[in-house]
């Protein structure tokens, strides 16, 4: 059984009227207007403090809603949700709880390929402390040449430039208007 109780007035016909005119350009019924009307009174007689808070809607555990766009902005839309690989009710998702919770998500192809070159940049230490040790116990007197050298240093070149891509990415496709990582230094 419901708390709720109904509450009754009566009013002149113009009141009424007028009464009327105010909820439907509100796009209210006309008692949810009442009660609008109520509620704000006690809030600015009582204080919200002593007021339970009441939602504005009631909440399911799982909510679907609908958005009208237009059709150069569906086909943005569209691009971006494919380029990261995920359904685009998902990434719309994504961007409605990115901007509430103010978060950058990163989705999962994106995380998984800076999981692989997180791996590579692991196995590239490994390798180098290996070199390291073989020099420092005389089993390879003359160390690492020139080009071996090189060949290390392209690989990071490489990890380093796809960490700025993947990172400024991901950040270009949330943000409007933030700075490029700069990674050159």
């Amino acid at each position: 059984m419901s708390d709720r109780i109904h509450l009754t007035t009566w009013i002149s016909r113009d009141t009424k009227a007028r009464f009327a005119d105010l909820a439907r350009a509100q796009g209210l019924p006309q008692s949810a207007m009442l009660r609008r009307v109520v509620e704000s009174t006690l809030v600015a007689v009582v204080g919200p403090s002593l007021l339970p808070p009441q939602p504005v809607e009631p909440v399911a555990a799982s909510w679907r809603i609908s958005v009208r766009l237009r059709p150069e902005d569906l086909l943005l839309l569209r691009e971006r949700s494919r380029a990261r690989q995920i359904p685009t009710s998902t990434y719309v998702s994504l961007l409605v709880r990115s901007h509430l919770r103010a978060l950058t998500p990163l989705p999962t192809a994106e995380l998984q390929a800076l999981r692989q070159s997180m791996l590579e940049v692991a196995a590239i230490g490994r390798n180098l402390n290996q070199i390291a040790r073989a020099v420092n116990e005389g089993q390879w007197p003359h160390g690492p040449n020139r080009n071996d050298l090189i060949a290390v240093i392209r690989a990071l070149t490489a990890l380093k430039d796809n960490f700025k891509a993947l990172i400024n990415g991901n950040l270009a496709s949330w943000q409007a208007g933030y700075e490029k990582i700069d990674c050159d230094n």
